[in-house]
């Protein structure tokens, strides 16, 4: 039953071939065998699971259906789960137990999925390589030597090794679709706004978004479903129509224009990625895609815009864990300072210690002018790049990262050369686009995936492309040895 996907879960249980019962007790048995090696959960939730799935088969029994409708899934360990652990992957948070849900848990709760765990992440979601977090490296079930991406890299392990088959995610500078890309996964970051942020303990908050890692793209489009629409207690929540995105699914790619950046093919990606793109291009010709190449000439200044922006926002959010309310707290301290500083110096990794420096810096007096305003107006130069290419096509198409997944450690004294990995995700954070990362192909073993944008609010139009792309190739399909 491992190997099953979303979509053949929803159409077993409603034939009644199992229960949610029997399919979250055979994965809750397949987690505590397999996952000691790879380390993709901080927290399994047995009780709560089987109770869930018990409920999501009374539901059934009473007449009720849909395609969650005890599914089992995980979720990252930024997501408030009422009673339950909610560490952010950091020691400062060990301790914290949620007292309430957030809208995204509780939205896919509403609609019978079965929590199997809280998934490991990099610390505060800071990272591209999930080797940040307190709880250890979470491995690439393709090969144990290499990450799985970051900061989603739990649940993208844990999906990739048919631990379960969906999780949820977020991505602030492409951290669904960079781990997706690197574990053979399909990952979705929809619009900014489409998915509620309440909740979900924040690290960047005009960049955070909230979306779902799957096999393939009509898994995403129902778990998209279930976490989309507008949300009250979300102030940058969009008051948004949530469209049927499995509707959309076998719609003809006739005449679609594709634009493929000319920025996106110079130093720095490996070209054997670049062939695999070139590849996926030819299959979408074949379905009737146009393409044509395009520009977006502020790409480059993307990384240090990012990298100015999140840490800002970072430095803010996180200044509420200070050992007086919550969280971590400092034995014995002297006085109020030393409460602060010893609290957050022992509670925060060293990642996140020095994004928060870089950001306080960033926003200091006599430095907001040089870096953080600069950095906005870069942003706003690139979503007028978007916005000027989608003029003429209707998705743009890329590489999802420019190298295959790196050894574990190898870029542990190299911070920067871990930010270069994101060049082409952070963009659709800085403009606020909908992004999806398809797999692609294999380099000497490791996955390769490719990355989808498209306009506001246009998720359905990725999915298709991605669906249409899925039904002619077999990537999504193949599973890590021993899995």
């Amino acid at each position: 039953m491992h190997q099953l996907t979303l979509a053949e879960i929803a159409r077993g249980l409603a034939d009644k071939k199992f229960s949610s019962e029997e399919l979250t007790r055979a994965l809750l048995a397949r987690i505590h065998q397999l996952d000691p090696q790879i380390n993709s959960f901080i927290s399994v939730t047995d009780e709560l699971a089987i109770s869930q799935a018990r409920a999501a088969d009374a539901r059934r029994a009473a007449g009720e259906s849909g395609a969650l409708l005890g599914a089992p899934i995980g979720h990252k360990d930024l997501f408030c789960t009422q009673g339950i652990r909610t560490s952010c992957a950091s020691k400062m948070l060990d301790n914290f137990k949620a007292p309430y849900d957030a809208t995204v848990v509780s939205k896919l709760a509403e609609a019978g999925t079965v929590t199997l765990g809280k998934t490991n992440m990099d610390e505060f979601a800071m990272g591209s390589a999930n080797e940040s977090s307190y709880y250890g490296p979470v491995k690439n079930p393709w090969n144990f030597e290499h990450v799985p991406g970051g900061s989603s890299g739990g649940s993208a392990a844990a999906v990739a090794a048919r631990l379960l088959p969906a999780a949820t995610a977020t991505d602030t500078g492409g951290s669904i679709r960079q781990p997706a890309a690197l574990t053979s996964l399909t990952g979705l970051k929809p619009t900014y706004g489409r998915v509620s942020r309440w909740g979900m303990i924040a690290y960047a908050s005009s960049l955070d978004q909230a979306g779902p890692l799957a096999r393939t793209a009509e898994d995403c489009a129902l778990l998209l479903q279930g976490m989309a629409g507008f949300d009250a207690k979300d102030s940058t929540s969009i008051d948004e129509p949530v469209p049927d995105y499995s509707a959309s699914l076998n719609a003809s790619l006739e005449g679609l224009r594709i634009g493929l950046p000319k920025e996106y093919f110079g130093a720095g990606l490996d070209p054997r990625i670049a062939d695999l793109v070139q590849a996926s291009v030819k299959e979408l010709e074949k379905l009737g895609a146009v393409v044509k190449e395009i520009s977006l000439p502020n790409m480059q200044h993307a990384i240090p815009a990012y990298y100015v922006i999140a840490p800002a926002e970072a430095s803010s959010n996180l200044s509420r864990f200070d050992g007086v309310r919550f969280g971590y707290r400092c034995e014995n301290p002297v006085d109020l300072t030393d409460l602060y500083k010893r609290s957050r110096g022992e509670g925060f990794g060293a990642e996140v210690q020095r994004r928060i420096m870089v950001g306080a810096y960033a926003l200091s007096a006599g430095y907001y002018d040089a870096y953080y305003l600069q950095a906005q107006k870069i942003r706003r130069l690139i979503k007028n790049d978007f916005m000027a290419a989608f003029n003429d096509v209707d998705v743009i198409l890329g590489p999802t990262t420019p190298n295959l997944a790196w050894k574990i450690g190898a870029k542990n004294n190299d911070p920067v050369a871990e930010y270069l990995e994101d060049v082409y995700t952070i963009t659709a954070n800085l403009a606020g686009l909908p992004g999806l990362s398809m797999p692609a192909g294999f380099v000497d073993g490791l996955p390769v995936g490719v990355q989808l944008l498209a306009p506001y609010f246009h998720e359905g139009r990725l999915l298709n492309v991605a669906h249409r792309y899925q039904q002619v190739t077999d990537w999504h399909t193949r599973a890590p040895n021993g899995f």
